[in-house]
């Protein structure tokens, strides 16, 4: 059954109510050479090509839809992992990052620079301007840069130089204040990749579309093992978006399909310790768009926290915003608490360690109740290589068994 009410994004930049274009004039001639040409070069067939060629034989897509048959047997329905976790770099994240360095790269530009918080963005872009030979910048916050070494030490041996956010809460949203700063400073030569489905249009758009390729292989994965094409669930963890925006792609319209999304609840929803934004946060303007965001009264940005870096953002990508607000998406919030023990139970039931953003994908499903053989997808983003010290930190101080 098919939705008629539209999920895509309008051709002023908007989906609903939240969205658009809200920059620096400095930026406006950046922005609109994207927004006026991205459509176009990535339809080109040679574009298409060679961004196949790459996600096939660099990334090693398709990524496997496991069945994990411990949470299946749980939960009395069948949990499927879509297994972003085993791209090349570890997560996701490449799947964007070899589409926008393909656009850079026909519009010019000889400089990309990037954001990260978990550090897996920083690495997929890393990644793709070794592959491409350009100079490779990417804005970190200083608290992010300790709790997730593993991936800067990875960042520096692809050859990028990586910046310390110093202002702030010196995490993901003061990493991409940064970023927006450098863009607007050298303009002419450099390319921002921004690694979520936020930021002003045509990139929370453009973002989404190389992400969808996920959706896409879903589509034909659970049909093949299924004999049906659509899961009666898609369940993504959220920060600023861009796993539950490929995860959801092809099934925004699909009323058959129930579209769940998993925010970090910190120390609690109400504990002043947070980065549930949907549940906490109202209409207001982040990094150049429209969209739902922790703020006082007043418009001051709230400070977020989660142990997960990925998900440490006050806002949410306007997609989500719009699929919320109308109903679409169901929001649930996992607890750093319920995360690591999803944590531990998929690394000791499947043999999976999942990264600390993916866990809040799984913490949700107790507080889910699924009938009998519904197939439950779920998007496994990232590895979790990179949050190992956290996680041994934690079962430490928790006093659990190693």
């Amino acid at each position: 059954m098919t939705n008629t009410f539209s999920y895509h994004v309008s051709e002023s930049g908007f989906y609903g109510e939240f969205g658009g274009a809200f920059i620096p004039e400095m930026l406006y001639a950046n922005v609109e050479e994207i927004r006026t040409k991205y459509l176009d070069i990535i339809s080109e067939p040679a574009f298409q090509e060679e961004f196949n060629h790459l996600l096939r034989d660099y990334v090693g897509r398709p990524s496997p839809l496991y069945r994990a048959e411990t949470l299946s047997r749980k939960y009395g329905a069948n949990i499927y992992l879509k297994r972003e976790d085993l791209n090349h770099t570890g997560a996701h994240k490449i799947n964007n990052t070899i589409g926008q360095i393909l656009l850079a790269k026909r519009l010019g530009k000889k400089r990309i620079i990037a954001e990260t918080g978990a550090g897996q963005h920083g690495v997929a872009t890393a990644t793709v301007c070794a592959l491409m030979g350009l100079e490779c910048i990417v804005y970190m916050g200083a608290v992010d840069i300790v709790r997730q070494a593993p991936n800067v030490a990875r960042m520096q041996m692809l050859g990028a130089s990586v910046v310390p956010a110093e202002s702030g809460s010196k995490t993901l949203k003061d990493a991409t204040n940064e970023a927006i700063r450098d863009w607007i400073n050298n303009a002419e030569t450099t390319h921002y990749i921004i690694g979520s489905a936020i930021g002003p249009h045509p990139y929370p758009d453009m973002v989404t579309r190389f992400q969808a390729i996920v959706s896409e292989e879903i589509q034909w994965q659970l049909k093949e093992k299924t004999g049906k094409d659509h899961p009666d669930y898609v369940i993504a963890c959220v920060g600023g978006g861009s796993n539950a925006a490929g995860a959801f792609y092809h099934f925004l319209h699909d009323d058959r399909v129930r579209l769940i999304l998993a925010e970090a609840a910190g120390k609690g929803i109400d504990s002043g310790h947070s980065a549930a934004t949907s549940i906490l946060g109202t209409k207001g303007i982040i990094h150049g768009c429209m969209t739902l965001l922790m703020q006082t009264s007043d418009g001051q940005i709230v400070e977020p926290y989660s142990l997960s870096a990925g998900l440490d953002y006050p806002g949410i990508g306007p997609m989500h915003a719009h699929l919320i607000k109308s109903g679409r998406a169901s929001v649930y919030a996992a607890t750093d608490d319920e995360a690591m023990m999803a944590v531990i139970e998929l690394s000791r039931s499947e043999g999976i360690i999942p990264a600390l953003e993916t866990a809040h994908a799984l913490a949700i499903l107790d507080k889910m109740t699924f009938k009998k053989d519904e197939n439950v997808v779920i998007s496994l983003s990232g590895r979790g290589d990179k949050d190992l010290n956290t996680y041994i930190k934690y079962l430490e101080d928790h006093q659990i068994p190693l």
